[in-house]
């Protein structure tokens, strides 16, 4: 793709995260460990990240729109997080979506989904439930969440307030959840992080694919391709090549959007050398194609056209 390809693109960029740790507490990185799991060193995020920062981030390329998702915020107070980030939009025009946290499977959830919805911006939950045999990279203790009773009760809160689910799990969690998306086929689903195809043996792999045959036959699941940085330290437009393309194959042009997930992808390359990837290995598919994996289908699916302004 050249160099006048690209500015013309309309880019939305629909996972980022931003955060304050003068104004709010982020346990994950008020702690500063030099070493956070799956994401090896995090020295280099352990400090503030503002939406200024991540403009400057972004280099030659221009992000038109943006989507907000939650950071890891204090969880004694998850709201407090969706109200920072919904004054910053009406500051600054941007982020033009936002995804809030919610733990789905707690008593008080439904209140807590009320309380987001009277943020303009919020169109969407996450509730990370990454769980992985070795315990070095599952981000949660159970394994059974996407079949626990209290947890798919307040999953399907979410229709009720036309609010999307980030799904962010490993393979292995894929066909629990694909039966989840069948049951609630008028919520919509993000795939976070292309699956996470964290196990590069032949095992691993069969597996992610597999998954992600199964999710993409469910029409109410798309899939954020990103993350990919987490899962490879050292990538290459190469390495990640046959990921991408995987993904697109299975899901499609209007169900696939390229994310930047930074800045935590920020410790394994610049938001220019990521994004010129995402170029380089799309750069035989039509302008049509190209648009909406760039930017259309993460604005329709975000609805992003009703945002505060």
């Amino acid at each position: 793709m050249t160099p006048t390809q690209i500015a013309n693109l309309t880019v939305v960029d629909p996972h980022y995260h931003l955060w304050d740790l003068e104004r709010a507490s982020y346990p994950w990185l008020n702690a500063r460990p030099s070493w956070s799991g799956i994401c090896g060193d995090i020295t280099d995020i352990c400090r503030s990240y503002l939406l200024a920062d991540y403009i400057k981030d972004h280099g030659r390329w221009k992000v038109a729109q943006s989507v907000h998702v939650e950071a890891g915020y204090d969880p004694h107070d998850p709201v407090g997080e969706s109200r920072w980030i919904q004054g910053i939009a009406e500051k600054n025009g941007m982020p033009d979506g936002m995804v809030a946290a919610a733990a789905l499977h707690q008593t008080d959830v439904e209140r807590i989904l009320a309380q987001h919805r009277e943020c303009a911006n919020v169109r969407g939950i996450r509730h990370s439930i990454y769980w992985h045999v070795n315990p070095e990279k599952s981000g949660i203790d159970r394994s059974d969440l996407l079949t626990d009773s209290a947890w798919t009760a307040g999953f399907a809160l979410l229709k009720k307030y036309d609010l999307s689910f980030d799904l962010s799990i490993y393979p292995s969690q894929m066909q629990d959840a694909a039966r989840l998306a069948a049951r609630h086929p008028q919520t919509s689903i993000i795939l976070n992080h292309t699956g996470m195809p964290i196990d590069r043996d032949e095992t691993g792999l069969a597996l992610w694919h597999h998954g992600m045959k199964t999710l993409a036959a469910r029409p109410n699941v798309s899939l954020k391709i990103s993350g990919l940085g987490m899962v490879d330290w050292t990538w290459t437009t190469e390495s990640i090549r046959p990921f991408v393309l995987s993904a697109i194959d299975y899901f499609g042009v209007d169900r696939c959007m390229f994310a930047s997930n930074f800045p935590v992808d920020r410790l394994y390359s610049s938001f220019e050398t990521l994004f010129d990837a995402y170029a380089e290995i799309v750069q035989d598919f039509t302008e049509d194609e190209q648009r909406r994996l760039f930017g259309a289908t993460a604005a329709r699916i975000y609805r992003l056209d009703c945002a505060m302004r």
